[in-house]
């Protein structure tokens, strides 16, 4: 392949990878809207951020149903999902 073409293939590749990165933030974007933080509902280390001291974000919740850990759920399904612990929380759970 010439000079050229590697080009042109190049800057195809780059601008469906532009348009294809724009549509999943406008998908991410989309989500967010019809979903709500949801405490004390996520698995240990399925959490999607939050967890207390001592831990950083997604992922580091150490116990089931942590309630300082929250998960992103569909807006208005949060206070109905029962756990061992209780119902989840709009708010953190101490």
């Amino acid at each position: 392949m010439n000079r050229t073409a590697t080009t042109a293939a190049l800057a195809a590749v780059l601008a469906l990878s532009a348009g294809v990165s724009i549509a999943a933030a406008a998908d991410h974007g989309k989500a967010k809207a019809d979903q709500e933080k949801c405490y004390g509902v996520a698995k240990a280390g399925e959490n999607d951020c939050k967890a207390g001291a001592g831990t950083s974000c997604a992922g580091t919740s150490k116990v089931d149903y942590q309630g300082d850990a929250w998960k992103m759920v569909k807006k208005g399904a949060c206070v109905t999902i029962k756990t061992p612990n209780g119902m989840g929380s709009l708010t953190p759970k101490m």
